[in-house]
């Protein structure tokens, strides 16, 4: 699940939940089928390669179980590789390399394949939770831009001890539901991945 698009999408909606203040609409199931269900959609050229590439020919005997481990890692490898280049985020790539003692004074030098798998799956996780926050934060600054306009509203007529969120919430969800904003947001998701590349 870690190598995959899913941690990016379920931070995403679980910000956007916060942002709106439904703070148990929608419900963390429908959130995390959402989030399986896109997964599913977004990895789909990237399982079937690993079924093309490893499970077929395992079945069929052509390889053993140790060669049809490194042609399932291949894909993914490409899958997180490209994730990392869309969204420039080499720094963490470097930081976990120099941890573990690898040389990146040049990184033009640097080929993927100098990259393990315990360095890079960290790397995409960092590299997916700053794509989410950043999202996240797009996200939130309409809905409080409305939490600040109610706030202002409301100490001006002097009614000070009427929680904001009473009056903001259903302006929120208008807002929401008017720019079909589940749409925008599943279709922001969709198209922030790249789209998987070449190895190089």
């Amino acid at each position: 699940v870690m190598c995959t698009s899913f941690t990016r999408i379920i931070v995403v909606l679980a910000l956007l939940r916060q942002a709106v203040g439904t703070q148990s609409l929608p419900p963390s199931q429908v959130l995390v089928g959402l989030s399986l269900f896109m997964t599913v959609l977004i990895m789909m050229p990237t399982f079937e390669r690993i079924n093309n590439e490893a499970l077929q020919p395992l079945q069929a005997g052509q390889i053993d179980q140790i060669e049809a481990w490194e042609r399932t890692k291949q894909p993914l490898r490409d899958f997180m590789f490209d994730q990392i280049d869309y969204a420039d985020n080499w720094d963490t790539v470097y930081m976990f390399m120099e941890y573990r003692g690898q040389d990146t004074s040049n990184p033009a030098e640097l080929r993927r394949k100098d990259v393990a798998m315990i360095t890079l799956v960290p790397s995409f996780i960092l590299s997916e939770l700053e794509v989410a926050f950043l999202m996240g934060f797009r996200l939130y600054l309409p809905f409080l831009v409305i939490d600040m306009v109610i706030s202002s509203v409301l100490i001006s007529m002097g009614m000070m001890m009427l929680p904001p969120i009473f009056i903001s919430l259903p302006f929120k969800l208008l807002l929401f539901v008017l720019v079909d904003g589940w749409r925008l947001v599943v279709g922001s998701l969709l198209n922030s991945f790249a789209v998987p590349g070449v190895t190089t």
